[in-house]
């Protein structure tokens, strides 16, 4: 998820929503699935609907955001000031990490090679030519 205009600090981006799902039924579910948020230890929301917009906030070891949890909710919160352009981020936790990232984890601190300018300049680029092929 990148920013498309300028984020404050402190402010809540986007909410993490899906299913409130209970522990028990999640442990039971076979393989575990994607964009799962444990809430508490007896809950878990399954933010899998594409329409979740908090899911597609990936993980960083230096992230721009955090999560926050209020009265049930949970949300995507800049932890600074977010260009126009920059990469949304937050810390998926050591938990997360440890069991499906580990070595392999492509974040800008840890590996350097996505560039959030290249990747706005290629949707501005795609999105102008789509309205020229439209008129």
């Amino acid at each position: 998820m990148f920013a498309t205009e300028a984020i404050p600090k402190n402010r809540r981006i986007v909410e993490y929503t899906g299913t409130k799902l209970r522990n028990d039924f999640v442990e039971k579910m076979p393989g575990r699935p994607r964009y799962l948020y444990d809430l508490n230890s007896r809950y878990t929301i399954d933010g899998s609907p594409r329409s979740n917009l908090g899911r597609y906030a990936n993980h960083s070891c230096r992230p721009n955001a955090e999560i926050i949890e209020y009265r049930g909710r949970v949300w995507v919160k800049s932890k600074r000031a977010i260009q126009p352009g920059e990469e949304v981020t937050y810390n998926y936790g050591k938990a997360y990490f440890d069991e499906f990232i580990g070595k392999n984890c492509r974040c800008v601190k840890c590996e350097g090679s996505r560039s959030p300018q290249k990747y706005v300049a290629e949707r501005v680029r795609s999105e102008s030519k789509r309205q020229q092929k439209r008129k």
